[in-house]
């Protein structure tokens, strides 16, 4: 017998049994009768009274305050995570327990967004798109992927503000460099390369960027001069310097969306802060919800 057929039979018969004591006056003698515990019927008596037939129905027991559930003022910090920075269940929890000290599973965020219809991201979110195979060096230096990143943004008279972000991102840990220039040009690489040589604790072996034209001889002699081999990816193929223009969306998703731009001494200010805060606070998918540097500090050990 289907399940939807039993519940029906099932409510058939406790209403038959509480017509039987309404028709006879006495409640005594239906539950003797019918062999019901005198506390169930007088459970069913409430439901019926209060829902009529429909709260005979069996319903599946669910706790209401249950102890080990989350308060609301989590929940509310989990939303507030995937509305603006449109996080995973696995970010999320990560982000929780190192800046709020909250411990929660990733299955326990995962159903609080299902309860709260935020299971999926707008369909408007960036999708990833695997061209190649990926992977991921081991030892810190060995690859560096430099790229440019193409700012725009607006002063407080509403004009279009033009600035150019060159990045540099260590393959196996994850830590990058980020300055802010005003010019597109290979002086500037050139700069950028020295602030890199400097800020990065290891020894650099390769240099991987694309073909744009920052990139081109006097770049590519000075980078061979300093000792550090320059290689340039394949054409139209920006997936092979993909962990540099996967970070170039978290800037665009977690710090430029977020900025009111005054002028270029408080941008440089800022994204000095905004680098620390990402090789230093920021948990990284790739090392489990560590940091770029708390994972060279675990490959030095």
């Amino acid at each position: 017998m289907k399940k939807e057929i039993r519940d029906a039979f099932r409510v058939q018969f406790k209403w038959t049994v509480l017509q039987f004591a309404k028709g006879n006056r006495t409640d005594a003698k239906a539950y003797r009768d019918f062999n019901v515990p005198k506390s169930t019927f007088y459970g069913w008596k409430r439901a019926y009274e209060k829902d009529g037939k429909a709260g005979l129905a069996r319903k599946k027991p669910i706790a209401h305050n249950h102890p080990k559930s989350l308060k609301q003022d989590v929940v509310d910090q989990i939303l507030e995570l995937r509305h603006t920075y449109k996080l995973g269940p696995e970010r999320i929890t990560w982000y929780l327990e190192r800046y709020h000290g909250i411990k929660t599973s990733v299955s326990t965020v995962y159903r609080t967004l299902v309860r709260n219809g935020m299971r999926r991201l707008p369909k408007s979110s960036p999708r990833r798109s695997i061209h190649t195979r990926r992977y991921t060096k081991e030892v810190p230096g060995h690859h560096i992927q430099v790229d440019v990143k193409f700012v725009s943004l607006r002063n407080f008279e509403g004009q279009k503000v033009r600035r150019f972000q060159y990045t540099a991102i260590d393959d196996a840990t994850r830590i990058r460099a980020l300055k802010i220039y005003p010019r597109h040009n290979q002086q500037n690489a050139i700069k950028f390369i020295d602030y890199v040589i400097d800020k990065f604790l290891f020894r650099i072996h390769t240099i991987r960027t694309d073909r744009g034209h920052e990139f081109q001889a006097q770049f590519h002699w000075h980078v061979e001069d300093k000792g550090i081999r320059h290689v340039y990816i394949k054409p139209r193929s920006p997936q092979l310097n993909g962990k540099v223009e996967r970070s170039h969306r978290t800037d665009q998703e977690e710090f430029y969306q977020l900025l009111t731009y005054t002028d270029d001494v408080d941008l440089n200010k800022k994204l000095a802060e905004w680098e620390r805060f990402y090789n230093l606070d920021c948990p990284h998918g790739a090392f489990k919800g560590k940091t770029p540097y708390e994972a060279l500090r675990c490959m030095l050990e």
